[in-house]
């Protein structure tokens, strides 16, 4: 008997079978040249002709997707067009006599080293230039391309990572679960398996000592796959069948606690699109409008015209209903060429979200001008809020910002360990507050949330995090405002819009710190309200208590499940 424990990155239990994804394209030697009795010209020419085929592999997967996948691979495509890969691998084979394989690859090599050292967003690129290499590799060799064993009956899936290619092709009526050694909480697997409903684990370094064929019972909650199958395992994994078959369900007016409690549960969106999907899923309003999709992708700043336009697009699919929208939070992850530094050496320490504003201050003040434009009209309630804040200087001047311009609530994030210890001194200077958990968890384990080999510190249930959340909710509470449901004392209103939000062990214990809203995909929504309704505010806030004085994560999680005899009810 052997098990292995991951990060779970999407709960689920399933039995099935293993099938790992064939290892990546090996490296071609160093010392492949020209063959024999071939022009360079010739060989060379092969690269582009490889590189149009792999464009339409990719473009004919394309069609058969949908939503975010489809996107991926298009993008993918788009890539292998690219003529920067193939016109570098071409120089290579004429100039130094490589084959084309290992011009591809070392061409590749340089295209994405270029990429990681622009780093955030275009960092992010280096992984599919490496994908269309391999690709590219493959086609030049008659291999068959890296992808998703094609077998009929469903399977779990084991592999080391898959690229974004690869995740677009999910297909979970095929793929029970999904597992794999390498990756993070943050990455195209992990996002794409949430947006699913696919049981997903990352990081489980030593998965691959299983071998194809091997039957396997997966426990995407904890995190766990062993191969001692047991009764009760098939018993899990039929309760999570019946799950699938018959869907919990949300109907909005938000999750009601067993005492009568009443928790807001809202939507994480990035747009209109995603707006059409939080109404679908019943949300009571909008916890995270992300609006930098309006500015990625871009040489220029959009217009205020643009920016009003698109802004009350979203409101308008939320009338009576709040919408907290957060200001651009460029920089890190997401560099844009007209606000951020390239060649910070710690992006993710730098001048990133609020901070751009110390010296291009146009760019947020023209960002609160068109809200505001958006908001005339709408019968939406647009809270706004600032991402990346860390001093009370910061808070006050925001807060000015948005009252000059008649926007009411105004807020901020916490996502720094500075903001959460000081929330009782920044709220008494804004209206609300909202915890992105995904950055708090990076910041105060001091572990970039990307790197899949730190995936283990960047876990929420990690006691440390959960003790700053509980530090931001008291001091909401020191700080005063609307009357709320959590004791004798008013509080300001304090959210959490990170993935914790959407774990729905881990909403138990942030209603229970003292959170009053939590936003979600709007996937989560159905589990997390039916878990929540099995809880007195009491019972919460026992289990928070358990959670945040456990000495590991791990001990954090296993305590509160415990006390959650629901989650296994219901397959989770």
């Amino acid at each position: 008997m052997a098990q292995y424990t991951g990060v779970p990155v999407s709960p689920g239990r399933v039995v099935g079978t293993i099938r790992t994804m064939a290892p990546p394209v090996a490296e071609p030697s160093a010392s492949e040249k020209v063959p024999a009795g071939t022009s360079p010209e010739a060989e060379a020419e092969r690269i582009p002709a490889a590189a149009a085929a792999v464009q339409k592999a990719l473009t004919r997967l394309a069609e058969r997707a949908s939503g975010d996948g489809k996107a991926i691979l298009e993008a993918t495509a788009q890539m292998a067009a690219d003529p920067s890969l193939a016109t570098t691998a071409k120089g290579l084979v004429i100039t130094a006599g490589k084959s084309a394989e290992r011009a591809v690859w070392e061409a590749g090599d340089q295209v994405a080293g270029m990429l990681e050292n622009i780093g955030g967003y275009m960092a992010e690129r280096a992984t599919d230039v490496r994908d269309v290499r391999a690709r590219i590799v493959a086609e030049l060799r008659g291999e068959q391309a890296p992808g998703i064993p094609d077998v009929e009956e469903p399977f779990v899936l084991t592999a080391i990572d898959l690229a974004p290619a690869d995740t677009a092709t999910l297909d979970p009526s095929r793929v029970l679960a999904l597992v794999t050694s390498d990756g993070g909480p943050q990455s195209h697997t992990a996002i794409l398996a949430r947006q699913l409903g696919l049981p997903a684990i990352v990081a489980a370094r030593d998965i691959h000592e299983f071998s194809d064929g091997t039957e396997v019972f997966v426990d995407a909650g904890f995190g766990t796959v062993t191969d001692e199958v047991t009764e009760e395992h098939h018993r899990f994994a039929e309760a999570w069948a019946e799950l699938q078959k018959n869907p919990l369900t949300y109907e909005g007016g938000g999750g009601v606690l067993a005492d009568g409690t009443r928790v807001q549960l809202l939507a994480n969106i990035g747009g209109a699109k995603d707006a059409e999907k939080a109404v679908a899923a019943n949300a009571d309003g909008v916890g995270l409008f992300r609006t930098e999709f309006l500015f990625l992708d871009r040489e220029d700043e959009p217009t205020i015209e643009e920016q009003t336009s698109a802004y009350r697009e979203v409101f308008a699919h939320f009338p009576g209903q709040k919408v907290v929208v957060r200001t651009i939070d460029a920089g890190a992850d997401k560099p844009l060429p007209f606000l951020t530094d390239a060649d910070e050496p710690n992006p993710a320490l730098g001048v990133r979200a609020y901070r751009t504003s110390w010296e291009k201050r146009s760019v947020l003040t023209n960002q609160l001008d068109a809200i505001a434009a958006a908001t005339k009209g709408t019968e939406a309630t647009p809270w706004v809020m600032a991402p990346m804040i860390s001093t009370l200087e910061d808070t006050e001047d925001f807060a000015a910002l948005c009252a000059e311009r008649g926007l009411s609530p105004a807020g901020i994030m916490v996502e720094t360990p500075s903001a959460a210890i000081t929330a009782d001194r920044q709220l008494t200077a804004c209206d609300f507050a909202s915890i992105g958990t995904n950055d708090l968890t990076q910041y105060t384990m001091a572990a970039d949330r990307m790197l899949g080999t730190l995936a283990h510190l960047n876990n929420p249930w990690q006691p440390a995090v959960l003790a700053l959340v509980k530090a931001t909710c008291d001091g909401a509470r020191t700080a005063g405002g609307d009357a709320g449901a959590y004791g004798e004392k008013a509080v300001k209103p304090v959210g959490v819009c990170g993935e914790a939000a959407g774990d729905p062990g881990l909403a138990v214990v942030l209603v229970g710190l003292g959170v009053n809203s939590l936003s979600m995909t709007p996937r989560s929504l159905p589990a997390v309200a039916k878990v929540l309704s099995t809880v007195s505010l009491d019972q919460a806030k026992q289990l928070a208590a358990a959670a945040v004085s456990a000495p590991t994560a791990d001990k954090a999680r296993d305590a509160v499940r415990a006390g959650l005899p629901i989650l296994g009810e219901i397959g989770l």
